[in-house]
């Protein structure tokens, strides 16, 4: 089999899908067509994975009353640690963030990671048994970029009781919680993070991240 070309054209639009894919909090409600939903996850499941265990378990959250549930969850989980916070300029900064779309977007998907998969018979993981969810987190990732890449935006809500939600929508107890994800059409793209255009948190040089020994 003959490999693809992939050309300086297009590693610039690589380039541009990474910079404008955005933790996307608002949405319009228009409804994600079923073949468009299928072919995002579809591309999800292609992500490496250690031992090609594939742990991944996506769970579509579709009860509007199991949704209402979660959403009035994380308002309240969102309250608490709003209240946690010393510097009231930053807990006013934190009041003004919209923490998620868990009402208004079309899709809410629960990512869990199966810590006992039998595909991929233990390979790789004897000594890092968290490449497992590592595994699933890259999933999620992928996810990310192909959602963005079809003109939808994807939102990763983390303020929350992963045993309450995981209680909420009863999956089997070798299941670990690893994301809720508010998936749709954006309200307004934007290439600069939310959080930084409300002067939360700016990008930082990546020379303060990379070290050399």
């Amino acid at each position: 089999m003959t490999p693809p070309v992939f050309d300086t054209a297009f590693a610039a639009q690589l380039d541009e899908l990474f910079r404008w894919r955005r933790d996307v909090r608002h949405f319009r409600r228009d409804a994600i067509l079923e073949a468009d939903l299928h072919a995002l996850l579809a591309t999800a499941a292609r992500s490496p994975s250690v031992g090609n265990a594939q742990p991944w378990r996506f769970v579509r959250v579709r009860s509007a009353m199991l949704r209402e549930r979660l959403a009035r969850h994380v308002d309240a989980a969102s309250q608490a640690a709003a209240g946690q916070l010393t510097d009231p300029a930053r807990r006013d900064r934190y009041a003004a963030l919209k923490l998620h779309g868990l009402r208004e977007a079309p899709e809410v998907i629960a990512v869990f990671n199966d810590d006992a998969p039998t595909a991929g018979y233990g390979l790789g993981r004897a000594t890092m048994a968290e490449t497992l969810r590592y595994s699933t987190v890259i999933a999620v990732h992928t996810l990310w970029l192909a959602a963005r890449a079809r003109g939808y935006g994807l939102g990763w809500v983390s303020i929350l009781d992963p045993d309450v939600v995981t209680a909420m929508l009863d999956v089997p107890s070798h299941w670990s919680f690893v994301a809720v994800l508010c998936l749709g059409t954006p309200l307004a793209p934007d290439a600069v993070p939310e959080l930084e255009r409300r002067d939360w948190q700016a990008r930082e040089p990546l020379a303060e991240r990379l070290f050399e020994r």
